[in-house]
């Protein structure tokens, strides 16, 4: 079970918000931990293994590959 089905909201991204990365530039400076980047395929989720965050891809994103 992942949190954004415990309850807890994820962040959801478009495909221009790619690669996906934790800490977001919505995050407060104090709250702040290394960067990692998360793999994110079409229509999965991602958990950030620093502080837990969950992201996942918005319903109809277009993820580009280069």
């Amino acid at each position: 079970m992942t949190e954004a089905s415990k309850g807890t909201s994820a962040i959801e991204l478009d495909g221009k918000d790619l690669p996906a990365y934790c800490p977001n530039p919505a995050m407060p400076a104090w709250s702040s931990h290394p960067r990692v980047f998360l793999e994110l395929s079409h229509g999965s989720e991602a958990k950030c293994p620093y502080c837990g965050t969950v992201y996942r891809l918005k319903p109809g994103a277009v993820v580009h590959h280069h």
